[in-house]
């Protein structure tokens, strides 16, 4: 990783690394799925980022793009995610065989300062060449 990088983000802690690597991972999301309807409900367009393992108690998975997917308000917050019809549609859109790899990763990652800037950066660009 660059110097330049690393002294860029000096003056932040892990958790505020995490909270910018999530904005710029939500983001991503949110483009990437912006022409598709919610995971869960097949109904609505999809308005936020919505993790089948929720990031808050599998923390490994927060920032896993196969884990996270478009999904409407009404899905994401008022039915806690929908997760019945998520899994249903998840496999459909990702194939059992990546299913089962989220099913089977570990609950807990510690997220150090260089995975995160990393995915900081690797998320803005994405972001840019999505928006292109």
């Amino acid at each position: 990783m660059e110097v330049d990088l690393i002294q860029k983000y000096a003056k932040y802690s892990v958790p505020e690394l995490i909270k910018i690597a999530t904005k710029h991972f939500n983001q991503y999301i949110r483009n990437r799925d912006a022409g598709d309807v919610c995971i869960s409900c097949r109904k609505y367009k999809p308005l936020q980022a919505g993790h089948y393992y929720s990031a808050g108690h599998y923390s490994a998975l927060r920032f896993n793009e196969n884990n996270v997917h478009g999904q409407c308000i009404r899905c994401n917050m008022f039915l806690s995610g929908n997760l019945n019809e998520y899994r249903k549609n998840l496999i459909h859109k990702i194939g059992v065989e990546e299913v089962e790899k989220l099913d089977n990763t570990p609950r807990y990652y510690k997220w150090d300062r260089f995975s995160l800037i990393d995915i900081i950066e690797r998320y803005k660009l994405k972001n840019k060449d999505i928006n292109k």
